[in-house]
C-alpha cells in the first residue's frame, strides 16, 4: 500500500479522507492544524498513521512536517494536499488583510507544501499528486472575490505544473468539489444546492484516485450547471450575479 502525505486532515473532508486511505490500509502521514482528531486516528490506527500536524500557512511549519515523513519514509507515493480556508468579503467593503489570509492559505500554502513535498514523491513508487481546488472558479459569485481568486490561481497552478511535472513521473489530479458539509461550509448563510456529505464526498474521491484522472469533479449536475453558466456572455453572468446577491441579501 501507498505512503501518504495528507494535508487539513484534523476536520471536514480531509478526516473523511484520512479514514477512507487508512481503511484501505495505506500508510497515512496525517497533516493538520488540530492535533487532537490527529491522534484520535493514530490510536485507531497505531501501525498505518504518522503525526504530522502543523499549519501550511507557516514555512518553517511545512518543512517540520515533510522532514517527519522522510525520516520515517524516505519517500511518498502520494500526497493529498487538501488544506484550505474560505472568508467572504462583504457587499461594499474590499477588506485586503482577509485576501492576504485566504491567499496565504489557499495559495502560498500550497505552494510551500509542494515545494517541500515534491522530492520526496519523485523518490516514490507511481507517485501521485492530489490538489483539492474547487468548483467556484467557473463562475464568479458575490462575496466570492478572495476564496475564488484563491482557487482559480489553484487551477491555474495545478494545470501548469502538472505539464512540467510529465518528465519526472508524477501524474497529477486535481479535485474540484461542489458543497461539501464541513465546519467550514456549515458557517454559509445562503443556500448550498446538492450539497454532499464528507464521507460520500470522500468515498468518490479516493474511489476515483486508482484511475489517476486529471480532473475529479462532483457533484455531476451541480458541476454541469456551473460550467454552463460559466460559459455564458460576460453580460449574462454579470445579471446572474446581481440576482444572486439580491437573493444572499433577503
Amino acid at each position: 500500500m501507498s505512503r501518504c502525505w495528507l494535508t487539513g486532515a484534523s476536520s471536514g473532508l480531509g478526516t473523511a479522507l484520512a479514514l477512507q486511505l487508512l481503511e484501505q490500509g495505506h500508510r497515512v502521514a496525517l497533516g493538520g492544524r488540530q492535533l487532537g482528531p490527529l491522534r484520535q486516528l493514530a490510536t485507531e490506527y497505531p501501525q498505518q498513521v504518522l503525526l504530522t500536524p502543523g499549519d501550511i500557512a507557516q514555512p518553517d511549519e511545512v518543512r517540520a512536517m515533510v522532514e517527519t515523513i522522510e525520516q520515517a519514509w524516505g519517500a511518498l507515493d502520494l500526497a493529498i494536499l487538501n488544506a484550505g480556508t474560505c472568508e467572504y468579503l462583504e457587499p461594499g467593503h474590499f477588506d485586503t488583510a482577509l485576501v492576504e489570509r485566504v491567499m496565504r492559505t489557499n495559495l502560498l500554502g500550497l505552494s510551500q507544501c509542494l515545494e517541500a513535498v515534491l522530492p520526496l514523491l519523485q523518490r516514490g513508487q507511481r507517485p501521485h499528486l492530489v490538489v483539492t481546488g474547487s468548483s467556484v472558479d467557473w463562475l464568479a459569485l458575490p462575496r466570492a472575490a478572495a476564496y475564488g481568486a484563491s482557487k482559480a490561481a489553484v487551477r491555474y497552478l495545478v494545470e501548469s505544473l502538472r505539464i512540467d511535472l510529465i518528465r519526472a513521473g508524477i501524474d497529477v489530479t486535481l479535485v474540484s468539489p461542489g458543497f461539501v458539509d464541513t465546519p467550514l461550509t456549515r458557517r454559509n448563510d445562503f443556500p448550498m444546492p446538492q450539497r454532499w456529505s464528507a464521507e460520500r464526498a470522500a468515498e468518490h474521491i479516493v474511489g476515483r484516485l486508482q484511475r489517476r484522472p486529471l480532473e475529479i469533479a462532483f457533484p455531476f449536475p451541480f458541476i454541469t450547471i456551473l460550467r454552463l453558466l460559466g460559459a455564458l456572455p460576460g453580460r449574462w453572468r454579470l445579471k446572474l450575479g446581481q440576482h444572486l446577491a439580491r437573493d444572499q441579501k433577503d
